[in-house]
């Protein structure tokens, strides 16, 4: 019994005295782990889960259609309205002995004609924009589906990434648990132990096992997840090596100008164009359009033929009930627009200042129990370990310091996790190509 503890302690002993060892042991576990069940497939980089989401997005497809819908709208608003053909026939008589002739009585005239309205060139102009800022509103809600894509396949790819390492720690320990069974049941035979230790690196090895498949189901569902981003049907995923999630692409000292260029905003910024565009067209109306009419009217042999013109002008007698309170609902919308714009700007800068506050604060928790906390854990174990050697101290002792390391690492992967997930959301609030072109335009003005 002495020597597999003696043996597990030299095992272990270098990775333990290193303050990211805990870590490493984890990580590289997942790997191996990875490694030996989906050794046929490449790689998975969260890059790349992130451009096979973006690529199979229907979401977006269906988005693509409506940009493409609103500028063929935009098109046809800025023509003149269809001509409008009309027939008919004019003064026929209904009684005596010339009902229902259209030739015997000079009167009657069989008529055809064309109206047109004239719709002035301003208002087709600013119809033809509303359709344009439709579009341009369509590509900023693609914009914010993009970033809501990247983001939520790298949360499920975190998930995935982090799952298996915690399913990596437990694997080991539970061989550990199981070198301790075996252990017990030997200084048991040799007269050393009791039936008591035996049962009790049973039951720790059976706690072992009912956490691993916790956390297989974890392994399970954060596949899932992935999967309903990437495709693949129900195959494996190799995820490769975690990205570097220690800086973020905000600056909390310009938040405010930065965050004026989210996506959600870019929307509500479209929204309110859209409703100036209607105020104008509204203003716009105060001018009524013309319709003229050119008909040709045929009567009977022994007559003339004539010709007709006419002319159409709505009459905007309410003007003040009617026209004015149009302009005013528009410019009312107008104000609702920007209104709602300023405050979903103050709400995002209030969470995501939250965000990154909690995200430092992780992180600083994270380099604790790296440097402290899991090495104080692994600590007691060997402590534990020595006195027990020595007779100062029971194998539930030794047990309930491992199952203590065990939970102390556990809580350590998931507040990285947490971590990560953090990063995630901030990194991704706008779609990566349109932020590394901000960052450019940056760089660029900035340049001597």
């Amino acid at each position: 019994m002495f020597f597999l503890f003696s043996a597990f302690i030299r095992t272990r002993g270098a990775i333990l005295r290193h303050p990211r060892g805990i870590r490493v042991l984890a990580l590289a576990g997942a790997a191996v782990f990875s490694a030996n069940t989906f050794a046929t497939d490449p790689p998975l980089t969260l890059a790349e889960a992130q451009r096979r989401a973006v690529e199979r997005s229907r979401q977006l497809s269906a988005q693509d259609y409506a940009v493409a819908a609103s500028r063929d709208m935009a098109v046809a608003a800025g023509q003149l309205p269809d001509p409008v053909l009309k027939v008919g026939i004019d003064n026929l008589p209904v009684n005596g002995q010339d009902r229902y002739s259209t030739t015997r009585d000079f009167m009657t005239m069989r008529r055809i004609g064309l109206m047109q309205e004239i719709t002035r060139g301003d208002k087709r102009q600013l119809r033809s924009e509303r359709y344009e800022l439709e579009a341009q509103k369509t590509l900023a809600q693609k914009t914010v589906t993009t970033a809501a894509i990247e983001r939520d396949t790298a949360l499920a790819w975190l998930d995935l990434y982090y799952a298996q390492a915690m399913a990596a720690v437990v694997a080991e320990q539970s061989g550990q648990a199981k070198l301790e069974i075996q252990a017990a049941e030997g200084a048991y035979r040799a007269g050393r132990g009791n039936q008591a230790d035996v049962v009790a690196a049973r039951s720790a090895l059976a706690m072992f096992d009912d956490r691993a498949s916790e956390i297989q189901r974890r392994v399970q569902n954060a596949r899932t997840m992935l999967v309903r981003w990437i495709g693949g049907g129900d195959a494996d995923v190799l995820l490769a090596a975690r990205p570097a999630t220690d800086k973020i692409r905000l600056d909390p000292a310009t938040l405010d100008t930065q965050l004026a260029h989210h996506p959600e905003i870019a929307v509500l910024s479209r929204q309110e164009d859209i409703a100036a565009n209607e105020a104008r067209l509204a203003k716009a109306n105060e001018k009524a359009d013309w319709s003229v009419e050119v008909a040709y009217q045929q009567r009977g042999s022994a007559y003339s033929n004539m010709i007709s013109v006419g002319l159409s002008i709505p009459l905007q007698w309410n003007h003040k009930n009617r026209q004015d309170r149009e302009l005013s609902s528009k410019l009312a919308m107008v104000e609702q627009a920007r209104a709602e714009r300023d405050e979903m700007l103050r709400d995002h800068v209030a969470q995501t200042r939250s965000m990154i506050n909690e995200w430092d604060n992780d992180r600083e928790r994270s380099v604790r129990y790296e440097r402290e906390l899991i090495p104080l854990a692994s600590e007691r174990i060997l402590a534990m370990l020595t006195a027990y050697r020595g007779g100062k101290a029971t194998l539930a002792e030794v047990l309930a310091a491992r199952r203590n390391e065990i939970d102390v690492r556990l809580q350590a992967l998931q507040l990285t996790t947490e971590s990560d997930r953090l990063w995630a959301q901030l990194n991704f609030l706008v779609p990566t190509e349109d932020a590394d072109a901000h960052s450019a335009m940056t760089i660029n003005k900035d340049a001597p």
